[in-house]
């Protein structure tokens, strides 16, 4: 290992104990950064258990691996992860129209793409950065930072001050840390859909298992992914349109009873395993997501002693499936940056190697079609009619052949690898 830190930053406070902050710690901290995680959520907080619940489900991609092994964490999602090697596409009628199978050009070497459920991730990292004695604090929600010219100061809600020499915000979609850092920055807007999320133990018992394979149901009224297992469970995610925004809290206050019943509904006339799979879902099983919500790209990452990371950075849309693999690169390369740099030019290096990466998935996820991009067009506020729909169904098994292999996938975005032991020169 090569610890290089001639920039004399010692220290970091990391904003947000999700994925991506726990990753810069560790990352700082193979650096030569002691590095301190500060999370707002307390498990302790009666509020903050009720809001537990069921876990969403991610995908973790090889680069986001390799990511991961570039400090030595590639194992944690090794141990929880389970292998995705293909995707299919359905019309609401239950015609096959697609069937993708795992890019094959890519290096042998390179570990296919995981599944994980969130909580878990967020658990086994947030464990692995404890046995590095990297300190996570929580109950921690940051109200505003101050550069001292020698160094930043964060104060938080519970009235605790906490020092460093550079701030670092992993605070996810609604950064505050983006807010300091500009106050014009973009903030999410609703994008005209609600999501839910549920795993039942014993689902599907009629239904065959698909290990490995992800299904996509383009329904009449709504969408729905699901992967069924050999124990007869399963996993499901379903979108909704709903035409007024509606925030998580709003969609929780309704009740997981009702929202499954308006979930049965809209799925009612499709003849695809959308029915079986919700009937078999009990109230206390579904998670409310909330609203899904688009975010314009983030002018600035950077200002004086503070840096974004993550979501507060890059926030990706679901059919990128990069979400959490850009994070982890990001939170790397961020590392990286730091140990080769003073913090200002570090900050400069790291948007300069980040930003055009992170642009291009973001184009290549909203322009190419795939199985998840072409299901997340079908979920808007409107749903699509009879004929939009059968022009759909006749038009995407010939886009996803014409489109098919390498471009298709985005080999490139996989391939992607960290040289952690590289000169970073600025």
């Amino acid at each position: 290992m090569t610890v290089r830190n001639p920039a004399r930053v010692r220290t970091a406070l990391v904003i947000g104990g999700g994925i991506a902050g726990p990753v810069a710690a560790m990352a700082l901290r193979k650096a030569g950064i002691e590095a301190t995680v500060y999370e707002a959520y307390d498990p302790s907080n009666d509020a903050s258990k009720r809001q537990a619940g069921p876990s969403t489900g991610l995908t973790i991609a090889p680069n986001g691996q390799q990511a991961l092994s570039a400090i030595d964490a590639a194992d944690v999602v090794n141990t929880i992860g389970t292998p995705l090697t293909a995707t299919t596409l359905h019309s609401w009628t239950g015609k096959d129209l697609a069937s993708l199978d795992a890019p094959t050009d890519l290096p042998p070497d390179l570990p296919p793409t995981r599944f994980v459920w969130r909580t878990d991730l967020h658990e086994a990292m947030a464990e692995e950065a404890t046995r590095r004695e990297i300190p996570i604090h929580r109950g921690k929600r940051l109200l505003d930072a101050t550069d001292t010219g020698t160094g930043i100061s964060a104060r938080f809600a519970d009235g605790s001050l906490a020092k460093a020499d550079i701030l670092i915000g992993a605070d996810g979609l609604r950064s505050t840390v983006r807010r300091l850092i500009d106050a014009s920055a973009p903030t999410p807007h609703y994008a005209g859909t609600l999501t839910f999320t549920a795993r039942t133990e014993k689902a599907a018992a009629e239904l065959p298992p698909t290990p490995g394979v992800l299904h996509h149901c383009l329904g009449k009224r709504a969408y729905l992914t699901y992967q069924t297992f050999e124990d007869g469970s399963a996993v499901w995610s379903a979108t909704l349109p709903h035409r007024e925004p509606m925030t998580k809290t709003e969609a929780q206050s309704v009740g997981s009873a009702t929202w499954l019943t308006r979930l049965r509904e809209a799925f009612a006339d499709d003849r695809t395993p959308a029915t079986e799979l919700l009937r078999a879902t009990h109230p206390s099983a579904l998670l409310i997501t909330g609203p899904t919500e688009n975010m314009p790209s983030v002018p600035t990452w950077t200002r004086g002693r503070m840096a974004l990371i993550g979501d507060a950075a890059h926030a990706t849309p679901p059919t990128s499936g990069q979400g959490a693999s850009l994070a982890s690169e990001s939170a790397v390369e961020l590392a990286r940056c730091l140990r080769d740099l003073p913090h200002s030019k570090a900050f400069r290096a790291y948007e300069s190697l980040r930003r055009p990466r992170v642009d291009r998935i973001l184009k290549h996820a909203t322009t190419t079609p795939t199985a998840t991009s072409a299901a997340a067009r079908t979920a808007s506020p409107k749903p699509a009619g009879p004929l939009t729909r059968a022009l759909r169904d006749a038009v995407l098994p010939v886009a996803m052949k014409v489109g098919g292999g390498g471009s298709m996938w985005g080999t490139w975005q996989y391939e992607h690898r960290i040289d952690w032991e590289a000169r970073v020169d600025y």
